[in-house]
């Protein structure tokens, strides 16, 4: 049997943290990662556009209050991946000519770039699925989705 590997999407990231605005799944996120870390057990990553995107939605929050809150939060989180405490690993990405070109052509979607903007999926969204190809094709027997709660980007999770 395949190992099972699941992305974690800025949406999850974002309800984990409590993120205002951005968290009203929460207990649902939080009752499915024990699941994922227990009886239906997955390896998880961390996409590099889930962190930049998580503090980006960190950084636009209206209340300074709250700004703080939740960066001191991600801090804590992202201090816990780089100790390896955390339930999810860092997803280790070159930044490189090949990967923009894979982000361009849309990757395993069969949808490029601008066609996917033009339907409203994001960069960033899409650049998670690129992630995952790219890891799909560096690791053999393994099966790897996104773990998300948006809808389009789901379609192709």
């Amino acid at each position: 049997m395949a190992r099972r590997v699941e992305f974690v999407d800025t949406s999850i990231l974002c309800n984990l943290l409590e993120v205002p605005g951005k968290s009203q799944d929460r207990e649902k996120v939080v009752e499915e990662l024990k699941r994922k870390r227990g009886e239906d057990a997955c390896d998880l990553l961390l996409p590099v556009t889930a962190v930049i995107e998580t503090g980006n939605h960190i950084a636009q929050l209206p209340n300074g209050y709250d700004r703080r809150i939740c960066a001191e939060r991600f801090d804590a989180v992202l201090r816990m991946v780089v100790e390896g405490k955390a339930p999810w690993a860092l997803n280790e990405v070159e930044w490189d000519a090949a990967h923009l070109s894979a982000l361009l052509e849309g990757g395993s979607t069969g949808s490029s770039l601008v066609e996917h903007a033009s339907n409203q999926l994001g960069c960033g969204d899409l650049n998670i699925l690129i992630e995952r190809d790219r890891y799909l094709a560096r690791t053999s027997g393994v099966v790897a989705k996104v773990w998300t709660l948006d809808g389009l980007l789901s379609a192709y999770a």
